[in-house]
């Protein structure tokens, strides 16, 4: 019983690391999320392990723990989300940002291959974090949520004050830069660490150009994509 009780109390704790505490604190609930679904910054109590130094690179560490497991059991607070897969994004959405303290309204569009939520609000630069890695893990979480259980599933995207078209455009300047290296020095050229979301835009944006060719390196989170020219063989 005594190893029972040990191994339900650690399954009720997760530890998460960032760039800053907030992104800390939402790996630690992501970490949490595949045993009690819906779990959100209100459901739990946070222990910062240590705040990090971003000067340093050290990160944040963040150890977060359920308040209430009971929530999760049958007819529990999971159990309340909307039946439709749209609506529970938005629930999700929305719970994130009452719990971040934002005043925004959440948007949904779904299509028939998408849905997309869309929050309206000023001063969201907590929801998206640090290269978006904050609204990246929510991305994550609603789209986990809103399939759950399902194998048939659309692609989720949550956006936060045109967060996602100035990364893109951010992204093809920088795809751009780096092609106009590749084939000046005549070497390959290495992009910043990317998601693999923001790997697709990039090796999208670029397949088109013949003179160049993409692929990615490392592991994650530091895999990479790298710009090479393309040596065209000549004949005798």
């Amino acid at each position: 019983m005594e190893g029972e009780d040990e191994e339900r109390g650690e399954s009720l704790t997760a530890e998460g690391a960032g760039a800053s505490v907030g992104e800390a604190k939402w790996s630690a609930i992501k970490a949490l999320e595949p045993e009690f679904p819906g779990i959100e910054a209100e459901d739990v109590e946070f222990e910062v392990l240590d705040a990090g130094d971003e000067e340093a690179g050290r990160q944040a560490r963040v150890r977060a723990r359920v308040l209430d497991p009971a929530d999760w059991e049958e007819g529990g607070a999971a159990s309340e989300l909307p039946e439709e897969a749209a609506e529970r994004v938005r629930a999700v959405v929305a719970r994130v940002t009452q719990a971040l303290g934002l005043r925004a309204s959440v948007e949904v569009v779904e299509t028939e291959d998408e849905i997309a939520a869309t929050v309206n609000g000023e001063d969201l630069g907590l929801l998206i974090g640090k290269h978006g890695a904050t609204i990246d893990a929510l991305q994550h979480l609603a789209a986990r949520i809103a399939f759950r259980g399902e194998s048939h599933r659309k692609s989720v995207m949550i956006d936060a004050a045109g967060y996602r078209e100035r990364r893109e455009g951010a992204l093809q300047r920088a795809a751009d830069q780096a092609v106009e290296d590749a084939l000046s020095y005549g070497r390959s050229v290495e992009l910043e660490p990317m998601s693999a979301a923001e790997r697709r835009i990039v090796h999208t944006y670029l397949r088109d150009r013949s003179e160049v060719a993409t692929h990615s390196e490392g592991d994650e989170p530091d895999r990479r994509l790298v710009v090479s020219p393309v040596r065209e063989s000549r004949g005798g």
